[in-house]
């Protein structure tokens, strides 16, 4: 219990590292002009040639949703939804300069960044007599990245849907706040989720994968397990809430018992360490749908 609390809180520390520009755009959105804003939305789509088993980064806006998406093509796809409001078209020019994302593509890792009016030191290099008024105008970028099947993958996220598929490399996700969905076919995969509902879906009982950890601050996490899965589960609620259990193939383990807070259990045979964990809120257990 100690390690899984300690783990939580370290998680966690990597999710306030992105609360500032989170929080410092909803401050912006509350002294903004009471004058009616119009917006706009820019899209942008970029291809990078890019071989498998490499590393994607992805560090998304305070606000917008990411999704990514194995493919098997050797390229990385970006595709972008920028949505700006501003009080005249002049103004919604001056923010289309600067929000949006840039690449860097190293040997084997490109890195996608989101850019904006958020990020002072961004601004300071590319418009430093940008006008101080447009800071406090709410945007939000919504991404789709196709990736090699085949790849490490990097996501850092602020408030917004989160979907992973099709993937089967080493996975590590922090978002702040998500409604999130993760298949699961391979790999390696952490996940921490500051608040929101969570679904971990391992689609059949042939799963490739090495490990999983998944945690949730604040929310509902629902897991999905094949029934014939051969895997040691651990489900623990850390404070607040409980487990709430439907399959019937989890078998105690180590001379434990099930309680509404903590299960460490064997499905089939054992195999793969699965750990999931909910700080406040509700983590149910099921089976995959067919």
């Amino acid at each position: 219990m100690k390690k899984i609390c300690v783990h939580l809180c370290l998680s966690a520390i990597s999710i306030v590292l992105f609360l500032p520009t989170c929080f410092a755009q909803d401050e912006q959105k509350a002294i903004k002009q009471n004058k009616p804003l119009i917006k706009r939305t820019n899209y942008k789509t970029e291809t990078v040639e890019f071989g498998v088993g490499g590393t994607v980064s992805i560090i998304g806006a305070p606000q917008g949703s990411i999704t990514v998406e194995g493919w098997s093509k050797n390229q990385v796809e970006i595709t972008a939804e920028v949505e700006m409001q501003a009080g005249s078209e002049a103004d919604l020019t001056e923010l289309a300069k600067v929000n949006g994302f840039v690449i860097d593509d190293d040997f084997g890792h490109i890195r996608i960044t989101s850019v904006g009016t958020h990020d002072k030191n961004y601004l300071k290099r590319v418009s430093k007599k940008f006008p101080k008024d447009l800071l406090a105008l709410p945007f939000k970028i919504d991404y789709v990245i196709r990736v090699p099947a085949y790849s490490d993958i990097n996501i850092d996220g602020g408030r917004g849907d989160l979907n992973l598929s099709n993937v089967e490399g080493t996975m590590r996700v922090n978002f702040l706040e998500s409604n999130a969905r993760f298949n699961l076919i391979g790999g390696t995969f952490f996940a921490t989720i500051g608040k929101g509902d969570v679904a971990v879906v391992v689609p059949n009982r042939s799963w490739r994968g090495r490990s999983a950890d998944v945690q949730v601050a604040l929310g509902t996490m629902t897991v999905q397990l094949p029934f014939n899965l051969n895997a040691n589960v651990d489900a623990q609620v850390l404070r607040g809430g409980q487990i709430e259990n439907a399959l019937v193939n989890l078998k105690p383990r180590d001379r434990t018992k099930f309680t509404e807070k903590s299960m460490a259990a064997k499905a089939g045979n054992g195999g793969a360490p699965l750990s999931f964990t909910v700080g406040d809120g509700t983590l149910k257990l099921m089976e995959t749908e067919k």
